[in-house]
């Protein structure tokens, strides 16, 4: 039997898959050792591990089958997941994860990958053929990333990535909203779609649900807002300039 051979099956494997081809643990594991000794397999971290690609002599795993495997839970979520669907101009080397089960942030490969609380079961989808991926579906990704747009990506990323998204289902983001039940995650959510209505194809219900639900309350966008104004109809202060805000400024067209 040819140990790594048998091990390329799994994108990312545990000691589980290495002890069902042998008759002891202890040879299993000195097998293992022997692997990572000659370079052929990568220790990703605690108990699991990925095989070194005979092709370019990186990881099989790449970042989001890696993150999809690290606990029983876990999952491809926020910009991260903006990332799987193609909609972000350029590469992160910061992975986002949800999980269930806590683990400690790591790095991988070039990677850091950070533990994101699992607030919400619904939404996790695996792509076929993707090799084990688990991923927040895009309306799931959308909401999520807005509800945390002041820790992870920022309003300008987030805006870019959201208005990238095609065929936007309106019945999965009133699910996922009514899921966290945030007065001023509709709030966000509602000013944002109907500032980007047209272009992302939404309807006037989708709208009005949002500000149905919005509440009373003045609040803030996001964070460190230079040129504040005020929507009343949102009762919301945002950046003047965000219809033009992409990937961290104003685009060249409005300068």
């Amino acid at each position: 039997m040819n140990l790594y051979y048998e091990l390329l099956q799994y994108p990312v494997f545990s000691m589980k898959e290495v002890n069902a081809l042998y008759s002891s643990e202890r040879t299993a594991r000195a097998a293992l050792g022997k692997l990572l000794k000659e370079n052929m397999v990568l220790k990703i971290r605690n108990g699991l591990y990925t095989c070194v690609s005979g092709e370019n002599g990186g990881p099989v795993a790449n970042r989001f089958q890696v993150a999809s495997a690290i606990t029983s839970s876990s999952y491809v979520s926020h910009h991260t997941a903006f990332e799987y669907y193609g909609t972000v101009d350029q590469v992160f080397y910061e992975v986002y994860v949800g999980s269930e089960t806590r683990f400690h942030d790591f790095e991988f490969d070039g990677y850091t990958y950070h533990y994101v609380k699992e607030q919400m079961k619904e939404g996790i989808v695996s792509p076929e053929f993707s090799g084990g991926v688990r991923v927040t579906d895009k309306e799931r990704t959308i909401v999520d990333s807005i509800k945390d747009i002041n820790l992870i990506a920022g309003l300008e990323e987030v805006l870019s990535c959201v208005v990238s998204v095609n065929s936007i289902d309106e019945a999965k983001m009133i699910n996922y909203l009514a899921g966290y039940d945030s007065a001023f995650l509709y709030q966000k959510t509602g000013f944002i779609f109907n500032e980007y209505q047209t272009e992302l194809g939404v309807s006037d219900d989708f709208i009005k649900i949002c500000n149905d639900r919005s509440g009373n309350s003045k609040r803030y966008l996001t964070n460190g807002i230079s040129e504040p104004c005020y929507s009343g109809e949102w009762k919301l202060v945002y950046p003047k300039n965000i219809k033009q805000m992409k990937n961290g400024g104003i685009e060249d067209a409005a300068i």
